[in-house]
Order: structure tokens, then C-alpha cells, then sequence
């Protein structure tokens, strides 16, 4: 049986990042370009363009780091075109801790589930009422 290695001297770095509604790309210092569906990683596919876009690398290039979503992916990852490995009880875990923020009865934009957008419009309308 034969296997895949991959020797860390022989792994490029990730140079630059883009994220649409649907794709994760990567530039690679080695020219190549990277792009994987965004719904391997969930927390990328619930968050708002600001929060998608406010990205930085780590450890040198060999990772991306988002803040705002508690989301890291490794270029090895990527290269080998494995999704993310969150389990199910954690991403609803996340999800539902997610704050949404309410001002005179607007939802401010927070990708989070519709239920819960339904429960801070209701709580939004008692609060005005009185």
C-alpha cells in the first residue's frame, strides 16, 4: 500500500485570500491557486462579508486565522481537500452563541439561524410595546 506525505519543507505558503458567497481560494507562493466550497466550512459559510473578509495568516503562511468566526484552516488542509472537522454539536453550539445585535427594532446583519432571527424581531417588537 502506498501513502501520501507530504515533507513540510516541500509545502508552499498562502500569500493572499478570497472569499465569495460560495468559494475559499488561496494564492500559494508557489503560483498554484486553491479553491474549495465554502460549505466545508461552516463558519465561513454563516458569516457576514465583514466577518469572511477579516482574515489573517499565521504561522508564516502555513494557515489563515478568522477572529471573528473562531475559524482556522491550515494550507495542508487545503492542498489535501479536507473539509472542516468540526463535529455537528459544536458549529450548533457556535451558532447559537452568536449575538445578534438589535437597534430601534432592526436586526443589524448576523447570519444566524432563521429561528433565531425570528425570536430577536419578536423580542424587538415587546420591547417597543409600552
Amino acid at each position: 500500500m502506498t501513502s501520501l506525505t507530504i515533507e513540510p519543507s516541500g509545502i508552499p505558503t498562502i500569500q493572499q485570500v478570497i472569499v465569495t458567497d460560495d468559494t475559499l481560494s488561496a494564492d500559494l507562493s508557489d503560483g498554484r491557486t486553491i479553491a474549495v466550497p465554502l460549505a466545508w466550512y461552516l463558519r465561513l459559510l454563516q458569516g457576514s462579508i465583514e466577518e469572511r473578509n477579516d482574515w489573517r495568516l499565521v504561522g508564516s503562511g502555513n494557515g489563515i486565522h478568522w477572529n471573528q468566526l473562531d475559524e482556522d484552516i491550515s494550507i495542508k488542509n487545503l492542498i489535501l481537500g479536507q473539509p472542516s472537522g468540526e463535529s455537528q454539536k459544536s458549529f450548533q453550539q457556535w451558532l447559537s452563541s452568536r449575538v445578534t445585535t438589535v437597534r430601534s427594532s432592526n436586526v443589524i446583519q448576523t447570519p444566524i439561524s432563521q429561528r433565531s432571527v425570528l425570536i430577536c424581531l419578536v423580542a424587538a417588537q415587546f420591547s417597543t410595546v409600552g
